[in-house]
């Protein structure tokens, strides 16, 4: 959380970002049914960092949006909400073994590294299928989700698209990337 950790919003930001949300939650009402906006700003106002989060996931054209409530927790669900994957964060390896292992033409930063950067987490492959429920996402790009340990072990990585009316999950090398590839986070609060 390097840089979200030492960052801070001005109020004016605050209200920006909190602007954005409402608009953004008050025009997606199918993807939060039962959950109130006012009820999500007070959670945001009382945790600061997870603005701060939100406010990285904006700025790299994530379009967070609430789609759930933990039922253990409490906690609001947010995931990147944006039609293809976010522009900010393509062109990515999966992970820093991934990254080094190439000998050349590497990219500037990783899925994991990034989100780690921003307070966040990649999709599993479960959200991801969750997320496609309320909408058709990736249809043009795809997006690195967090990848089981056993299959990274073996040098491999997961990613998923919606193509031909459906949801695929599919694998690449960790170390491979693509200009119409990055990831999709996620974040409790």
């Amino acid at each position: 959380m390097a840089k979200t950790a030492n960052k801070t919003l001005s109020s004016e930001q605050r209200d920006s970002l909190l602007q954005v949300l409402q608009t953004r939650f008050e025009k997606n009402t199918s993807r939060h049914k039962g959950i109130k906006w006012e009820d999500v700003e007070t959670k945001l106002k009382a945790n600061p960092d997870k603005l701060i989060s939100l406010d990285a996931m904006e700025e790299t054209g994530g379009e967070p949006d609430v789609v759930g409530q933990d039922k253990k927790t409490g906690e609001y669900l947010f995931y990147d909400c944006a039609e293809e994957s976010p522009k900010g964060r393509r062109s990515i390896c999966y992970d820093r073994a991934g990254w080094e292992s190439r000998k050349e033409h590497r990219p500037d930063n990783t899925a994991i590294d990034m989100a780690e950067e921003m307070g966040i987490d990649l999709l599993t492959e479960e959200e991801y299928r969750e997320l496609q429920t309320l909408g058709n996402f990736d249809s043009k790009t795809s997006s690195w989700l967090k990848t089981p340990e056993s299959i990274r072990k073996l040098g491999g990585a997961i990613f998923g698209d919606y193509r031909f009316g459906n949801v695929f999950v599919y694998h690449n090398g960790a170390q491979s990337y693509y200009a119409a590839r990055g990831f999709r986070g996620g974040l409790k609060v």
